[in-house]
């Protein structure tokens, strides 16, 4: 029943006034239309005329994208890895008239099949972008996304949105290079290093023979005679059994080249020239920047690992008498990340990781029991020193520390020096680890020593005198925090003032001790490798923290570049100190470790032309280790390979250079007077 006009209208008057509101009301709905395609006309051309996006690729960012939720390849069951498709299950999105005014995009959103927006972030998982379902993105917004689409590496972000898949953002590609990089060098093991054959230590996938537990030091399995720069054969070995490999490098998180740049630079260290010793990288590098893996990021997705200190890999000059290779100088290594057993504090192309211990458990009870064995142990010593002392060396504080030593009644001392030792027995340098509650840890030839975590294993509380020894290194393992595990007592404390260890430590309240005894046992599977030929379960060791920091590094510069963000004001020489950052921070400024840390000199990341000096002195050092057996062993190198101190060699190729290995000595002077005098060149 239609309802009637409160006020009536005659009859007669509507028929005389209706062809006049008729048309009335059709003017008027014309002079709308003319307006609403004016005002659409203006819009169209004054206001999006200045875009520079094509307008097809706006009409379908307006319509609302369609992304596809990633399934790579995993490879799991077998080292090699092989050719494998990756599927893909897209995910519709449609679009309302929601409009979103947001100008930014840092990451894109997961779009769930239910089209609920999943928002949440992990630490070591980033999200990634994608538009929100049910919303029309601004003009703005639709370009940054289309602009970030064009960056390859935007697949390998998004396979962390996959819930469903426990390697989405943790997929790592294996570079299948050619065995002359790895395999072969293994092949030709006796001549990886001139004072200790290698072949031994190559063994058990880079563990060494396995140790005798005679005197109950050890436990009962997990134990060998590992080579603390057995680190490239361990990690390849160890990646083999990571569990989310794929053969899609597009997808992968970063991208690791199985390099054995350790035991290449040990083979040409002595006696070769600088051709010989650059020639494996210069290679490698050229073999990579032709793969299509390359191009992704320029390298910086790449990472390599080599099981010597950062210095045998800086020469500075192009002199035969300068020490080691250039590979971490070369401009293409610069983009990888290199991750040695000690790093340089002025470069950033190089990150610590541990030296190798005796242990590499094979299952998570083996660690369990280990350290509750490590807590139980009652510790008679308050501290102790395994290490020799470097009268060479005026900078060292080791003479002041044996003397320290000596002096207590409550300090243990293991003498290093030459010729049959206690330190190079496992068994020994453990026991007496496992007997202390400190153990000294000053420099070695270099800023690092392996000794540092042999004593952290037998849940011994390191005490540093340098931060270069351990707090700028192994940044990645260690907590920032040094005071929960170590103790820290400069050296200049030492070298001026005459302080005193013992009186030192005994300060340390009892109950803080065993804070940081319990700490350092906590730390325990951090720091050592697994047994490459299984995987823990629960406990992450050292191999796995080492891959998810470089995973985060690589993921970390990605979304840096979709969002813009530049390093600007990096100064690399203050590499050390970016390291000690926290969550956010990215300025460094003054530090309390300056003095500790002189400006490089050249720039180059040599700190008064000490560092090419200690890698010598850890040459000659691990000389003097493996020249106690009184076996004499005669090595032919080609004299025209051989170069001096001071100049190349003059012989011909017919002749050769011999060298006397493992001669007995008795003191520094006549190591290095017996190397001299039993190195001569024959036809």
């Amino acid at each position: 029943m239609r309802r009637r006009s409160p006020t009536s209208v005659p009859s007669e008057q509507m028929e005389k006034g209706t062809g006049k509101s008729q048309n009335t009301r059709i003017c008027f709905l014309a002079s709308l239309s003319v307006f609403f395609w004016m005002l659409l006309l203006y819009f169209h051309f004054v206001v999006l005329g200045g875009s520079t996006v094509d307008q097809s690729v706006k009409l379908q960012l307006q319509a609302g994208p369609v992304y596809t939720e990633l399934k790579p390849t995993r490879v799991t069951s077998d080292p090699q890895i092989e050719n494998q498709n990756t599927e893909s299950k897209p995910i519709h999105v449609t679009s309302d008239h929601q409009m979103d005014n947001q100008n930014t995009v840092s990451a894109p959103t997961r779009v769930t099949d239910d089209h609920q927006v999943d928002n949440q972030n992990t630490e070591s998982t980033p999200t990634v972008v994608a538009p929100a379902a049910h919303q029309t993105e601004s003009p703005a917004k639709a370009i940054q996304i289309h602009e970030a689409e064009k960056y390859p590496f935007m697949k390998a972000l998004r396979t962390a949105e996959n819930k469903n898949d426990p390697c989405g953002g943790r997929y790592i590609y294996v570079h299948d290079l050619p065995p002359r990089f790895n395999e072969d060098m293994l092949k030709e093991c006796r001549s990886l290093s001139l004072w200790t054959n290698m072949c031994k230590f190559t063994t058990n996938a880079g563990l060494g023979p396995p140790l005798e537990n005679a005197e109950g030091v050890f436990g009962d399995t997990g134990w060998y005679a590992t080579n603390q720069f057995a680190v490239d054969v361990i990690f390849s070995n160890r990646m083999k059994q990571y569990e989310c490999l794929t053969n899609d490098s597009s997808v992968a998180a970063a991208i690791f080249v199985p390099f054995y740049a350790g035991f290449d630079i040990a083979r040409y260290l002595w006696g070769f020239n600088i051709s010989r010793r650059d020639a494996a990288s210069l290679d490698l590098v050229d073999w990579l920047m032709k793969r299509p893996e390359w191009g992704i990021m320029g390298g910086k997705d790449h990472f390599l690992v080599a099981g010597r200190i950062t210095w045998d890999f800086r020469r500075l000059s192009e002199e035969d008498s300068d020490w080691g290779n250039k590979l971490l100088f070369l401009p293409a290594a610069k983009n990888m990340s290199m991750l040695v057993v000690e790093s340089s504090p002025w470069n950033a192309n190089d990150f610590g990781i541990p030296y190798p211990t005796y242990f590499h458990p094979a299952k998570d009870a083996e660690v369990f029991i280990w350290q509750e064995r490590m807590r139980r142990l009652k510790r008679d010593w308050l501290f102790s020193f395994a290490g020799a002392p470097r009268p060479g060396n005026p900078k060292s504080i080791r003479g002041q520390i044996i003397d320290q030593c000596r002096n207590s009644k409550v300090g243990k001392l293991l003498e290093c020096d030459f010729g049959e030792s206690k330190c190079h027995s496992p068994s020994s340098i453990m026991q007496m680890f496992q007997s202390s509650l400190f153990c000294l840890q000053p420099q070695g030839d270099s800023y690092t020593r392996r000794s540092a975590f042999d004593s952290m294993l037998a849940g011994c509380i390191p005490v540093f005198f340098h931060p270069g020894s351990a707090y700028t290194q192994y940044t990645w393992h260690l907590p920032k925090d040094y005071t929960k595990y170590s103790v820290f007592i400069p050296e200049n404390d030492i070298r001026k003032r005459n302080v005193s260890i013992e009186e030192t430590l005994r300060r340390i309240p009892p109950e803080q001790v065993k804070k940081m005894r319990e700490e350092v046992i906590k730390l325990i599977p951090s720091l050592v490798y697994a047994d490459p030929r299984s995987k823990l379960g629960i406990f992450k060791d050292a191999f796995d923290v080492s891959v998810q920091a470089i995973i985060n590094k690589v993921t970390k510069l990605r979304m840096d570049i979709l969002e813009g963000r530049t390093d600007d004001n990096f100064i690399e020489e203050n590499s050390w100190k970016y390291a000690l950052l926290e969550e956010g921070q990215r300025e460094v400024g003054p530090h309390e470790w300056d003095p500790f840390f002189s400006k490089p000199k050249d720039g180059e990341g040599d700190s008064g032309g000490t560092s090419a000096e200690a890698a010598k002195n850890s040459w000659h050092n691990e000389q003097r280790q493996h020249q106690s057996s009184g076996r004499y062993e005669l090595l032919l190198v080609p004299c025209h390979e051989h170069s001096s101190q001071n100049s190349p060699s003059r012989y011909p190729e017919t002749h050769f250079l011999v060298q006397i290995q493992n001669i007995q000595i008795v003191s520094a002077s006549s190591a290095f007077f017996l190397y001299d005098i039993y190195t001569f060149c024959v036809v």
